[in-house]
């Protein structure tokens, strides 16, 4: 009986598959709506992912060439409105979606914002690095502005008390998406600087589409984080999502829990350290002992010691060598002034008029007046003369003037 089967390998028939795909025109250029799921982003640059709706999903990528073009970054939960052709994988026998243009869906004119208030404020110079603060190391109130009943406040919480229990937690309930949101946010923020009710402030939520978390990209939240007197951690969405307020706030964290945890320090890890600290503290005290002995007797030893008297002589013996010139030269002086004193208490005798007169020699005076000559005297004046042992009175009775020769 002759055997009329047609037969296929697995290859043929996917090669053959596929050719139809590719020879339908409406396949080729054709519009998805979906929500991401199961993304991959490759190192290559490629994007790996599925789109899905209520009730079916869809196997796609986007190369490389086609996802640096994108304006933003997909994220899982993400509705996308996606551009491409269906072909076959023929490795593995399933048809994709191969996306050439993708855009978040009712995400045009928010992004434009996002990107627009973004290079304002960054004129401004609100994200610059030099106006953030430092978080308080150990700070005593954590405020946390979010929503109370989201998953994201309970992971602060949680982690709060975790990691330091000590610490007080004070929540400002308030709407972190759809309207009056930003109002709310900015409410709270200017509530714990009105009150001063806290150290650190943790501003945020959980992750979603831009949609949700625009309260977050609104101007008036992120003037409102760049005007609070108090430390502001921003924690807005998953890892991955990036908002105006963490450009603005003086640290951004990648999650609700990890703002928690770059709040507050953790107090068993510095309780542990303490402990080392108090069990290494005898053991360094011996040390800091031994090595102060040892020090000691390295100054009070043989050489030691020995060196500082010698030098301690040394330094005696100049100074009684100074101090034996300082006495000779002050003695020498003294003689030499007497000499001079002498030598001028000789010159001065020999010009004093007692010496005069005891050499034989008389001093006459009239009314007070040495008599020098005739005239100096009239007849009849009284006139005193003085000599070695006293003074001759007589009165002037001649004048005889001398001959001149």
């Amino acid at each position: 009986m002759a055997d009329n089967r047609r037969i296929a390998t697995v290859s043929q028939l996917n090669n053959y598959i596929k050719a139809l795909l590719d020879q339908t025109p409406v396949l080729q250029n054709v519009w998805i709506k979906g929500e991401i799921s199961n993304l991959k982003l490759h190192t290559s640059g490629h994007i790996y992912l599925t789109l899905k709706d209520e009730g079916a999903v869809l196997r796609a990528v986007m190369f490389r060439s086609a996802a640096v073009k994108l304006p933003f970054r997909p994220e899982n939960g993400m509705k996308v409105l996606a551009r491409g052709r269906v072909s076959v994988y023929e490795r593995d026998g399933g048809y994709q979606l191969y996306i050439e243009e993708m855009e978040a869906e009712g995400q045009g004119n928010l992004y434009l914002r996002f990107e627009a208030l973004k290079k304002q404020l960054a004129a401004e110079g609100l994200f610059d690095q030099s106006r953030k603060r430092p978080i308080p190391q150990f700070p005593a109130t954590v405020g946390i502005c979010t929503s109370p009943t989201g998953a994201a406040i309970r992971d602060i919480i949680n982690i709060l008390k975790r990691r330091y229990p000590i610490a007080k937690a004070v929540i400002y309930p308030c709407l972190v998406q759809g309207e009056g949101a930003s109002k709310s946010v900015v409410e709270a923020i200017e509530y714990f600087n009105r009150t001063e009710s806290a150290d650190v402030l943790i501003v945020g939520r959980g992750g979603g589409s831009i949609e949700d978390l625009w309260a977050f990209n609104e101007e008036a939240t992120a003037r409102a984080v760049a005007a609070s007197g108090i430390p502001v951690i921003s924690a807005v969405g998953h890892e991955t999502d990036f908002t105006i307020c963490d450009f603005v706030a003086d640290l951004r964290a990648p999650t609700p829990s990890a703002a928690a945890e770059l709040a507050v320090p953790d107090l068993g890890a510095l309780e542990r350290r303490l402990g080392e600290c108090r069990g290494r503290l005898p053991q360094l005290l011996r040390e800091k002992a031994a090595s102060a002995r040892r020090q000691l007797e390295l100054l009070s030893g043989r050489a030691g010691i020995v060196n500082f008297r010698r030098r301690i002589g040394e330094m005696q013996m100049n100074i009684d060598r100074i101090s034996a010139r300082g006495e000779t030269a002050f003695k020498n002086k003294i003689n030499s002034d007497k000499q001079r004193l002498g030598a001028a208490a000789g010159r001065l005798n020999a010009l004093s008029p007692l010496s005069v007169l005891e050499r034989g020699y008389s001093v006459a005076s009239s009314e007070g007046r040495a008599v020098r000559r005739l005239s100096d005297v009239s007849m009849g004046s009284e006139l005193w003369t003085a000599v070695a042992d006293g003074k001759i009175r007589s009165v002037v009775t001649d004048k005889v003037e001398e001959e001149k020769l």
